[in-house]
């Protein structure tokens, strides 16, 4: 495979199509992780919290966001005390560049009732 011109050129083109592959699927991922974990753990808050104070669970959901590298304000979290439990509201954008290629931006709502 190695042993003459063509053969090398077309491993390592094969090999660098792989890493871009790999690179840009990481890139399209990550925000849909961070979503997933937000979404998850925002869950487990409201389903915790019936009775909590509204500014606390509010407080919690930002820190979670900020663990998870999502970006949002803490104004941007809505929490509704309602007669189930607990609602918590947030929308957030991300955008996604590989390398300058192309662009793409993510929309992403969390609209939970516990």
């Amino acid at each position: 495979m190695l042993n003459n011109e063509k053969g090398f050129f077309k491993f390592v083109f094969v090999i660098g199509l792989i890493a871009f592959l790999m690179y840009a699927g990481f890139q399209l991922g990550m925000p849909f992780y961070r979503y997933s974990s937000l979404r998850s753990d925002v869950e487990q808050v409201a389903r915790i919290s019936v009775a909590g104070d509204v500014e606390k669970i509010r407080a919690q959901v930002f820190e979670m966001a900020q663990e998870s590298n999502v970006p949002i304000k803490e104004q941007d979290i809505e929490v509704i005390k309602t007669t189930r439990g607990m609602r918590v509201k947030t929308v957030w954008s991300e955008e996604v560049d590989i390398l300058g290629i192309y662009q793409k931006t993510f929309d992403f709502k969390i609209d939970v009732e516990e």
